[in-house]
């Protein structure tokens, strides 16, 4: 198999391994937040790539959650992708599952926004659009502070994910909230 993937056969690979509505849904957000942000930053070359590594960063999460991030790399190795595509959706365990530093930009992208997208599309759900498209930074930054809100959502990752990219909380908390708005734009019919 050639180590790059195209989007088709990401989606095969993610939906052998996933089945609940719910990851794919997670899947393809951080798909769309990171091509988002490979043109954000410059890298409109790798969007493509950058989108991949976003719908298979938790490939192995629903059938294997004790070993996420490391059962990953087995099932991608196998199949003689990419080593970038194995490092960079397995360095968004760092600290958790994994000693994987995330090194590139993209990497640090994906751990920052891997959790971040989570807290985000909760407290979207809270509104009574239900919708990131009226969504503002204060109400997420009330419902960043509030521990027990999404509490799924781990705080120090994405204080961290910031850190790494040298960006302030508020910068990434804005930045993603545009991003997935940009997933929420009414199709023409």
């Amino acid at each position: 198999m050639s180590n790059t993937l195209t989007r088709e056969a990401a989606w095969a690979l993610l939906t052998e391994y996933n089945k609940e509505p719910f990851h794919l849904k997670h899947a393809e957000t951080v798909e769309g937040v990171m091509r988002y942000f490979a043109e954000k930053l410059g890298y409109g070359e790798e969007i493509g790539f950058w989108g991949v590594v976003g719908l298979l960063h938790d490939l192995d999460f629903e059938q294997f959650p004790e070993q996420h991030c490391i059962k990953e790399q087995e099932i991608m190795r196998e199949r003689g992708l990419d080593e970038r595509l194995i490092h960079a959706t397995a360095s968004h365990g760092y600290e958790l599952t994994v000693d994987i530093r995330p090194e590139h930009e993209m990497e640090k992208v994906l751990y920052a926004v891997d959790e971040l997208t989570g807290l985000i599309g909760a407290v979207a759900l809270m509104r009574p659009s239900k919708s990131v498209l009226d969504l503002e930074l204060k109400s997420v930054k009330k419902k960043f502070k509030t521990l027990n809100f999404a509490a799924g959502c781990s705080r120090p990752v994405i204080q961290r994910g910031a850190e790494m990219l040298g960006w302030t909380l508020d910068e990434l908390i804005s930045e993603t909230i545009l991003a997935m708005r940009t997933l929420e734009q009414p199709q023409a019919q």
